[in-house]
């Protein structure tokens, strides 16, 4: 009979369960869910041949095309530098170290318009930098390069803050028992260094991707705008929000919406994959 009887939840050690859940989603619902659903009705309204049309668009594609692959290279770019900015910060100590690990947080202090002009003056070809680029032939400013170049200033902080604090938790007693058996300081870095610090440094690899997609402010000053060149997919949802193209702005929205989560979603069942991985070696 006593197993017929339906099993109590186990009350918990942290009182109000229950209330912080119920608060919590209603939060998400009215900050993240109700406007998402808003989204995919009013994109759903336009019907399945306008939504293709407007997804199939030249324009549309060459934006989103250059949206995710400027921030997928900007991501690759700041996880292998900004962990060679946490390994210096952390294992050594020099004159001006404070001064570059306060200058780190900089993109998230500044206004990102403030940073893409100060790029743009910096790399457009009457700029320091992009004077001397221009002599050798090539531009950084106002071509998809200037976008990488924003998104990578934009995106160092999140590998650096995040693979900076499990860094400085790695005992160097493990890296001195390796050299000790004979392991050369390449092979400690590959095979004891890396595994501890990895999930870290996929997790803001990650961050950084997320961020450089929806990037606008620090990007529009410095890639030129050009249509099928160097626009980025929120530049477009805003003109044609400005030349009151609703539909179309909803459905580029809505693509990158799709297109985000499908990608961040792949991303976090990857790093599930290797932490379970990680914890069955």
């Amino acid at each position: 009979m006593a197993l017929l009887l339906p099993r109590l939840r186990e009350p918990s050690v942290i009182p109000g369960f229950g209330l912080a859940l119920g608060f919590t989603v209603a939060a998400l619902s009215l900050i993240v869910l109700i406007p998402l659903s808003a989204l995919v009705l009013r994109a759903a309204s336009i019907g399945p041949i306008g939504f293709w049309a407007i997804a199939s668009d030249p324009r549309t594609l060459a934006a989103l095309r250059l949206s995710f692959g400027a921030a997928f290279i900007a991501a690759a770019i700041n996880t292998v530098f900004g962990l060679l900015l946490s390994w210096v910060l952390v294992r050594y100590r020099f004159p001006g170290r404070r001064f570059i690990d306060a200058a780190v947080d900089l993109p998230f202090a500044l206004p990102t318009a403030v940073a893409g002009i100060a790029m743009a003056a910096v790399y457009a070809p009457n700029g320091w930098i992009g004077s001397i680029a221009d002599k050798l032939g090539f531009k950084i400013a106002f071509t998809p390069v200037g976008v990488v170049l924003a998104l990578v200033f934009i995106g160092l902080p999140f590998v650096v803050r995040t693979v900076q604090p499990v860094l400085e938790e790695v005992e160097r007693e493990i890296e001195e028992v390796s050299a000790l058996l004979g392991a050369s300081r390449l092979r400690t870095v590959f095979k004891v260094v890396l595994p501890q610090i990895y999930p870290a440094l996929l997790t803001g690899a990650t961050l950084a991707f997320a961020r450089g997609i929806g990037e606008y402010g620090s990007v529009i000053f410095i890639a030129g705008n050009i249509p099928m060149v160097s626009e980025i997919a929120p530049l477009l949802i805003v003109i044609k929000l400005e030349e009151f193209d609703y539909q179309g702005a909803t459905v580029i929205a809505l693509l990158m919406l799709v297109i985000s989560f499908a990608l961040l979603m792949v991303i976090n069942l990857f790093q599930a994959w290797s932490r379970r991985r990680l914890g069955d070696v």
